[in-house]
């Protein structure tokens, strides 16, 4: 239902997001499969913290001594203490319980992020803040790539591709000025954090079409074969 990712160049490594109950299990198989050690992990950085998300950072953090990167705000969401207000009410009190059940700790954020701030992991990250979900929601963008790791912008399913649930977002009014910066950086895949195949042509066009923007890569196809001469699509 939801993904953290290990990003590693060489013998150093990256974690976006730290996961929920579990993972720790998959965590340590993955380093095991590629020959990494704790101590390689360089960074950990979380796109928000909510629990499913944030739920295995004090743990990790432990296990492998990486330095916690997150927006300022996102530190009351890690502590569990963000102040929900109305219907958002039900977020805190399903984090409060999912706490309690799986014994989940605070950790604390030890650089906190800003909006273009260029992050030297994994050939270089900038940072794109996109505020919704939660004030601090942060995407990681990998120009050589030109790959961006969303958040929770969107949930990519082929039976419902869809923005997070209203109980769960802290300031959905500012969905769409995140949504058209998105636009404009313009990324050729998009890889969210709750998918069900990884795909990112796929998440990209659903990003686009949730959102009520053209397919950019389409269009730039497009443009490019007019261009050459080759074709009239």
């Amino acid at each position: 239902m939801g993904c953290c990712f290990l990003l590693h160049d060489g013998n150093q490594s990256v974690m976006i997001d730290a996961g929920l109950f579990g993972e720790p299990v998959f965590i340590r198989r993955l380093f095991r499969r590629l020959g990494l050690t704790p101590r390689s992990l360089q960074a950990i950085l979380l796109t928000h913290g909510h629990l499913d998300h944030a739920g295995n950072l004090a743990w990790l953090k432990q296990w492998s001594s990486a330095t916690v990167y997150a927006h300022t705000h996102e530190q009351a969401h890690v502590d569990g203490t963000y102040p929900y207000q109305g219907i958002n009410r039900w977020c805190g009190r399903l984090e409060a319980a999912g706490r309690t059940v799986f014994g989940t700790r605070p950790a604390l954020i030890d650089q906190c992020l800003t909006d273009r701030q260029m992050l030297p992991f994994w050939g270089g990250l900038e940072v794109i803040h996109l505020p919704g979900h939660t004030l601090g929601h942060c995407g990681f963008y990998s120009a050589r790539h030109r790959l961006l790791f969303s958040g929770d912008m969107f949930g990519s399913y082929f039976f419902n591709t869809h923005k997070p649930p209203a109980i769960l977002n802290s300031a959905p009014e500012l969905f769409p000025e995140s949504a058209a910066k998105i636009r404009q950086l313009k990324p050729r895949w998009m890889v969210p954090c709750h998918f069900d195949v990884l795909d990112g042509n796929r998440h990209r066009r659903r990003f686009a079409k949730l959102y009520g923007f053209d397919d950019w890569e389409a269009i730039n196809s497009t443009h490019e074969l007019h261009c050459d001469g080759r074709s009239d699509v």
